[in-house]
C-alpha cells in the first residue's frame, strides 16, 4: 500500500557518502546526465565527440564554474550526446580574503580578523552547472531540456584511480558503442 505521505521531493535516497563533507579539499569525478538519456548535444564522428549549439552551452557552463568560484578547478572532462564526464577539483578549502592587519589614522595599523570565503559544497556546484545551463538552453529554443535530477559521483583517493579515470574520460567518444548512457545499448 503506497505511502500517502510520501514526497519523493524530500524522500529520495542520496548518492553522496554520508558524513562526508564535499566542500573539503578533493577530486571529485562527476557523471551528470540529461533526463531520459535523450541525445542532445552534438553527434559522434570519427570517434570525437562534436558539439552542438546545445553542448557548447554546457561545455561554456561548465567552464564557468572555475571563473564563478575561484576555488573550483577542472581536469580532464567531456561532454558526450547525453551526458558529461568530468573531474572538478575543489582546492584550498578555506581561502583569507582578506588582510591581517588595516592602516588606522595616522598611520597606525590594527589587526584584522581574516575572512573566509564559504566553499560551496560538490552538490551545490552541480547545481548551480544545471540551472545556469538549463536556462540558456531554454533560451536558446529547447524549452523541453532537462537534466536528470541526481548525479553520480566518486572521490579519488589516488594518482593510480585519476589516471584510470582520466583515460576512460578520454577514451569516451571512442566506446560510445558500449556506454551505459547510451539509449541504444540495451545490454548495459
Amino acid at each position: 500500500m503506497p505511502n500517502k505521505n510520501y514526497n519523493p521531493k524530500i524522500h529520495h535516497q542520496s548518492m553522496r557518502l554520508k558524513d562526508y563533507d564535499y566542500s573539503q579539499d578533493g577530486y571529485y569525478f562527476v557523471t551528470i546526465c540529461v533526463k531520459n538519456k535523450t541525445e542532445y548535444f552534438g553527434e559522434i564522428i570519427n570517434g570525437k565527440m562534436i558539439l552542438n549549439e546545445y553542448g557548447e552551452i554546457a561545455k561554456k557552463q561548465w567552464l564557468w564554474l572555475t571563473e564563478q568560484y575561484n576555488y573550483v578547478k577542472l581536469d580532464e572532462w567531456i561532454i558526450m550526446l547525453n551526458h558529461l564526464h568530468g573531474i572538478l577539483i575543489i582546492e584550498n578549502g578555506i581561502k583569507n580574503i582578506g588582510t591581517d592587519r588595516v592602516v588606522v589614522g595616522a598611520g597606525r595599523d590594527l589587526p584584522l580578523r581574516p575572512q573566509t570565503q564559504k566553499i560551496k559544497p560538490l552538490s551545490e556546484l552541480i547545481g548551480a552547472f544545471k540551472t545556469t545551463s538549463s536556462n540558456l538552453i531554454h533560451q536558446n529554443s529547447l524549452s523541453e531540456f532537462q537534466w536528470q535530477r541526481n548525479y553520480y559521483d566518486r572521490i579519488i583517493r589516488n594518482e593510480k584511480e585519476l589516471d584510470k579515470i582520466r583515460k576512460y574520460i578520454f577514451e569516451n567518444p571512442l566506446k560510445w558503442e558500449l556506454d551505459r548512457n547510451n539509449p541504444e545499448n540495451l545490454f548495459m
